[in-house]
């Protein structure tokens, strides 16, 4: 009787380890597809997001423009005679290059208001006194409106090697003193091009 209990025993003991065994593979499974589940989350919160952004635009809406410095003042429609100078200069790829200048541009209003013949004369030695003339408003790099308004009573040197002096009135007008002492106006302000940028002026700066 003894032993039959005893062997009663050992099969209930088999039974619960077996049972016990199974519940920790159980365990072990879910925790093994936990861990997968939570691998696979984890792998698919990393993959980068496809980003809808493709334009150049900026915040503001506003883009740079695309044309040199030549094309604007053609595209302008009122520097015909200016842009007729800087051809017959050998100017034309300079002012097309990598820059950036500031270009002070004199209107076709501001030549014609010159002595009568002065361009024609001109005209004759293209890369002599018009080229003069002409490198006489081109200033390197970029200078914006409010760059030039801090500059009252300076001295700015031009790609001429020559320099004009800066007023700017209790208004914000601003003028522009050539060698020869005549006074200037700049009418316009901040034409940007992809090159550097135009002011437009009312008259014809001389460098001497």
């Amino acid at each position: 009787m003894k032993t039959r209990t005893t062997r009663m025993s050992i099969a209930a003991a088999a039974a619960a380890l077996a049972l016990l065994a199974g519940a920790c593979s159980d365990d072990s499974d879910d925790a093994a597809a936990d861990a997968t589940a939570e691998e696979t989350t984890t792998t698919v919160a990393a993959e980068p997001t496809e980003d809808s952004s493709t334009d150049d635009s900026t915040d503001d809406g506003m883009a740079a423009s695309d044309q040199d410095l030549v094309d604007t003042a053609v595209a302008a429609g009122d520097f015909t005679t200016l842009v007729a100078a800087v051809q017959a200069a050998d100017l034309e790829d300079t002012l097309r290059g990598e820059g950036p200048f500031t270009v002070f541009a004199p209107t076709d209003a501001a030549f014609d208001a010159l002595p009568e013949g002065t361009v024609d004369t001109l005209l004759e030695d293209p890369t002599g006194q018009l080229a003069d003339i002409l490198t006489y408003h081109v200033v390197e790099g970029a200078v914006l409106a409010a760059d030039v308004a801090g500059l009252d009573g300076q001295e700015v040197t031009t790609v001429n090697g020559a320099t004009f002096t800066v007023g700017v009135g209790d208004d914000g007008s601003v003028t522009l003193t050539d060698a020869a002492g005549n006074e200037v106006g700049v009418t316009q302000t901040d034409i940007e091009t992809s090159n550097g940028v135009i002011h437009v002026i009312d008259a014809v700066l001389m460098p001497a």
